[in-house]
């Protein structure tokens, strides 16, 4: 296995072969970024929270929390996956963006008064499973930034739309995402 991992990453181009072994360049310093768990943007407190608290969100994310913790917690993401894949299968029509936003905007009011960590991958599977129960369609996104590299979650509509997150999600290259692209149903 490791031969054939070796070979596909020559072949395109990851790897590079040498005739001798060639030193690293030193590291270069920088400081350490400032740490995110998901609340950069919409800062955390009970003072912040207007709008009404909304039932179906607190059991969309009721369910997000259930999921990760039903299991061990080296398989929580697999599960939250498994879900939301599960759960796409439902939709019949795409959210609109006002559909999407509302419903991300509702998790978040509704997320302040949980008692677990509800950071950007619990909201938008929250905002995916509340969609779903309406049978609603968007595109669940799991992505990457470097430098420093970052993870974020969040859902769009399936036309590309990102309503309730800020402009910095742009720097974000999905690299999981799960839901319907350009998937339009009557």
């Amino acid at each position: 296995m490791p031969r054939l991992l070796a070979a596909h990453l020559l072949h395109i181009g990851a790897l590079y072969p040498t005739p001798a072994p060639v030193p690293w360049a030193a590291p270069v310093s920088a400081l350490a970024p400032a740490a995110s768990w998901g609340s950069a943007e919409h800062p955390a407190g009970l003072a912040k929270a207007t709008g009404r608290f909304s039932t179906a969100a607190a059991t969309a994310l009721v369910a997000t929390s259930f999921i990760q913790r039903a299991g061990p917690r080296a398989r929580a993401m697999n599960r939250l996956v498994s879900a939301l894949r599960a759960s796409a299968a439902f939709a019949r029509r795409p959210a609109s963006l006002a559909e999407a936003a509302d419903a991300v905007l509702a998790i978040r009011r509704t997320a302040w008064h949980a008692p677990v960590r509800t950071a950007c991958l619990e909201e938008s599977a929250a905002a995916a499973f509340l969609l779903a129960t309406r049978r609603l369609s968007i595109v669940w996104c799991h992505g990457i930034a470097a430098d420093p590299v970052r993870l974020h979650a969040w859902v769009q509509t399936v036309d590309g739309d990102t309503g309730a997150e800020s402009p910095s999600t742009l720097a974000y290259t999905p690299a999981l995402t799960i839901g319907a692209r350009h998937q339009h149903h009557p």
